[in-house]
C-alpha cells in the first residue's frame, strides 16, 4: 500500500467571473469533460461552459406528484368503500367530487417532498467532505474568487499537460487537489 495521497484533480483560482467562464470554455474546448467550477454566486453562462444537461428532477417531481394523487385517493376509495362504507344521506359509496380536496393535497404534498429529497440525491447531498476543501485557498471561493477543477478521473488528465494548461490560461493560483 503507497503512502502517497490519491490525485482528485488540478485547480485553477481566477479574480473575477469572467475569466472562470473563459477558462471553463477553453478546457472544454480543449476536450475535458470531468471538471467542475465553484463561485460565490450563480454564474448563467458557467452552466453552458461546464456542459451540463438538463435535470431529472421535474421527472422526479412529475412521479412523486402522481404517486401523491393517486395514493390519495386510493386511501379515499378504499376507506369509503370498502373498510368502512357509511351511507350519508343517500350519496354513493364512491362519492368522487368529494375526493378531490384531499387527493389534490396529496398531490401537493408528496410532489413538494419529492422535490426536496429528489434534490438532495441528485446533487449529492449531504456532503460533509470534499476533496477541495483540503485546499487553503478554496475558504475564498465563497467570498471573492473563482475555482476551475480539472479532475484527474477525466480521460485525457495527464498531471503535466493539464497544469500546463491551466496556468496558461492565466489563473492567480494553480494547486493540486488531492483526495
Amino acid at each position: 500500500m503507497s503512502s502517497r495521497p490519491l490525485l482528485y484533480g488540478v485547480m485553477a483560482e481566477f479574480e473575477d467571473p469572467s475569466s472562470l467562464v473563459a477558462a471553463t470554455n477553453r478546457a472544454r474546448e480543449e476536450g475535458y469533460r470531468w471538471m467542475d467550477a465553484y463561485s460565490p454566486f450563480p454564474i448563467e453562462e458557467l452552466h453552458e461552459a461546464l456542459g451540463e444537461h438538463h435535470s431529472r428532477l421535474p421527472l422526479v417531481v412529475l412521479i412523486g406528484g402522481l404517486v401523491g394523487c393517486i395514493g390519495g385517493y386510493a386511501l379515499q376509495y378504499w376507506i369509503s368503500v370498502i373498510a368502512y362504507p357509511i351511507n350519508v344521506g343517500g350519496k354513493p359509496l364512491h362519492s368522487w367530487p368529494a375526493f378531490i380536496p384531499v387527493t389534490f393535497e396529496c398531490t401537493i404534498l408528496a410532489a413538494a417532498l419529492s422535490a426536496v429529497l429528489g434534490m438532495l440525491a441528485l446533487n449529492g447531498l449531504p456532503m460533509p467532505y470534499h476533496p477541495v476543501f483540503n485546499v487553503p485557498r478554496f475558504a475564498l471561493a465563497s467570498r471573492n474568487r473563482f475555482f476551475l477543477v480539472i479532475e484527474a478521473r477525466d480521460p485525457k488528465f495527464e498531471m503535466g499537460p493539464t497544469r500546463e494548461f491551466l496556468e496558461s490560461l492565466a489563473p492567480r493560483e494553480v494547486t493540486t487537489v488531492e483526495d
